[in-house]
């Protein structure tokens, strides 16, 4: 493993060296695949080893037993969309209007004219694929043409192989899209999508609740698809619907066969499920087996998709040079749109654990996520309290693979490959959180600033706390991890700090 770290870094050298348009080298098989898994609505306190007591997450604690549990690291967004956007593209969301949550017939969000995260591997001579829920658009401006091919999307953003859920599971059009296609679709019964009003006539959860295997609590209850009511509305297509009990089953054995056709030539598989999202409606294997209703069943479901892509890098011989980064989009929400039981079933579990709100919030639960790193031979395990963001991974693992990214690309992704591998126990001197109503905070060393808005402070359909307030707010998140006592009356000088540093961020376009 030295010997192919040292290659690995030589090459690096290399390619850094090389000059605009010259070619570059071709990027020796064992340089190390990466494996990025990305969970949907995971919280902070959902997984074992981040301290749940009432799930067992075998194959996750295990994963993270095995390397670093980051304890401060962020998606960059309280939300889907634009968590996945910053990933993806190394800017954050806020920046580019458009960006946050995507109806099921958006256009494509991400320009395919800029770098992006699979984008860099390409440069490295990797294959890229990205198999699970999607959420980011497809199409031009318009939306996608269902019925035909479906451009652009993944492979003109850097993906050479894709099988994805267009949006989410409680979105229509509920089909996967391979490439460029609608997967099983029959020519003679074309599919029709709608975000405005009714088209066809399948029944919906509004006017037929009697059909319904799920129910709504709020919102969802157009367009009914394996007896669960959506958001939006479509007819046709009938032979290439999904089954959301089989759906985490569809999704590992898709990435399964991705791996075991790549595993000779490096690769970067970007493997996103959709637990914990909702409908939550787990296969029979996991149905009921947690005690805490569909949510807590779906946790289980994740935990074992992990633990099959772990045998199946196990069993190809490909763990020890693959790294492997597990992590969510946002932060936790009980009832997100179904009568599902979460909330009458939640007992004393903690989804958020200690942290203040949850997904689409400015506190700290909005964003802080689980996030685990393995590497065999190159991390040692252990925990770390390094500030890191996903909007980093373009920057850091271009380095890794020895791609030199222009400073006017990723405008937001800083090179912290030195606290992912653990080596560096600081990270960011601060990042940028989103909320859903487009309240910006600032996390700097200890403390964290919350800019004013004058939003809701609950969002009730939910049943989370926005952060939202018409004065500033500031925390120690050292002395106060739950964000309980605002301190801004007492620390003015730290307070416009944070605001003229924020400010800066936001008006300068970029943070590198």
């Amino acid at each position: 493993m030295r010997y192919r770290l040292l290659k690995g870094l030589a090459l690096a050298a290399l390619l850094s060296a090389c000059g605009p348009g010259e070619e570059k080298p071709p990027v020796a098989a064992d340089r190390p695949n990466v494996l990025l898994i990305y969970a949907d609505d995971l919280g902070y306190g959902d997984l074992g080893c981040y301290g749940a007591g009432h799930l067992t997450t075998h194959h996750i604690d295990a994963l993270a037993a095995e390397g670093i549990r980051f304890t401060r690291a962020h998606a960059s967004s309280a939300s889907c969309t634009p968590s996945r956007y910053s990933m993806l593209t190394g800017q954050y969301a806020w920046r580019k209007p458009g960006t946050n949550i995507a109806r099921g017939d958006a256009k494509l969000l991400i320009d395919t004219g800029i770098v992006t995260l699979p984008a860099v591997f390409q440069r490295a001579g990797y294959t890229t694929g990205v198999v699970g829920k999607w959420h980011l658009g497809l199409g031009p401006e318009g939306g996608p043409e269902w019925n035909g091919e479906i451009k652009p999307g993944p492979l003109e953003i850097g993906f050479d192989y894709s099988f994805i859920l267009p949006a989410t599971g409680d979105r229509v059009p509920c089909v996967y899209v391979e490439n460029h296609r609608v997967v099983g679709l029959e020519e003679d019964d074309p599919i029709q999508v709608s975000y405005g009003k009714k088209i066809g006539d399948w029944p919906t959860g509004k006017e037929n609740p009697e059909l319904l295997k799920m129910h709504p609590s709020h919102g969802h209850d157009q367009t009914i698809v394996n007896g669960i009511s959506r958001i939006g509305y479509m007819s046709g297509g009938k032979a290439a619907l999904w089954t959301d009990e089989n759906t985490a089953d569809t999704l590992v054995k898709r990435a399964r066969e991705f791996m075991i056709r790549n595993q000779d030539t490096p690769f970067f598989l970007f493997f996103s499920a959709h637990d914990i999202h909702v409908p939550r409606v787990p296969h029979e294997r996991f149905a009921g087996k947690s005690g805490m209703g569909p949510r807590g069943d779906v946790i289980l479901q994740f935990d074992w998709a992990v633990g099959a892509l772990m045998e199946e890098l196990d069993r190809l011989g490909l763990a020890e040079n693959t790294l492997v980064i597990l992590t969510s989009d946002n932060g936790p929400v009980v009832d997100d749109g179904y009568r599902d039981q979460a909330v009458e079933l939640l007992s004393t579990h903690q989804p958020a654990g200690f942290l203040r709100g949850g997904k689409y919030s400015a506190f700290e639960g909005g964003t802080r996520v689980p996030f685990i790193v393995r590497w065999p031979g190159q991390v040692h395990s252990g925990h770390s309290d390094a500030l890191i963001s996903q909007v980093d991974l373009l920057a850091s693992l271009a380095r890794l693979t020895g791609v030199v990214v222009d400073s006017l690309e990723a405008p937001d992704s800083l090179d912290e490959l030195d606290a992912l591998l653990g080596k560096d126990k600081k990270g960011r001197s601060h990042l940028v959180e989103h909320a859903l109503n487009g309240t910006l905070s600032l996390v700097s060393g200890d403390w964290k600033y919350i800019e004013p808005h004058k939003g809701p402070p609950v969002l009730a359909h939910v049943n989370i706390e926005t952060g939202n307030h018409p004065e500033p707010q500031l925390y120690n998140l050292v002395a106060d991890p739950g964000e309980k006592r605002n301190l801004a009356a007492e620390h003015p000088g730290k307070l416009s700090e944070l605001a003229a540093l924020l400010e800066k961020i936001r008006t300068q376009g970029r943070s590198r």
